[in-house]
């Protein structure tokens, strides 16, 4: 796997787990953790956030990253 790949599999997977966590701690005075993580709705989110972060936030750090090694 190349270093690119490893790299927006690492920053991107935290963010998306950060985000997943951050939303349910945010809705857990009206919903109870378990009633959370027991609906469909959860999951789908929690995936969402790890490839959006995976594939869109990663791939620009990275771009980032690189355009300031280069410079």
């Amino acid at each position: 796997m190349s270093e690119r790949w490893k790299y927006q599999i690492k920053t991107g997977g935290i963010w998306g787990v950060f985000m997943t966590v951050f939303n349910v701690l945010f809705d857990i005075k009206e919903i109870p953790f378990s009633e959370q993580v027991a609906t469909p709705n959860f999951y789908i989110r929690a995936a969402a956030y790890i490839l959006v972060g995976i594939f869109v936030l990663g791939y620009f750090t990275w771009k980032s990253k690189n355009k300031k090694i280069n410079q």
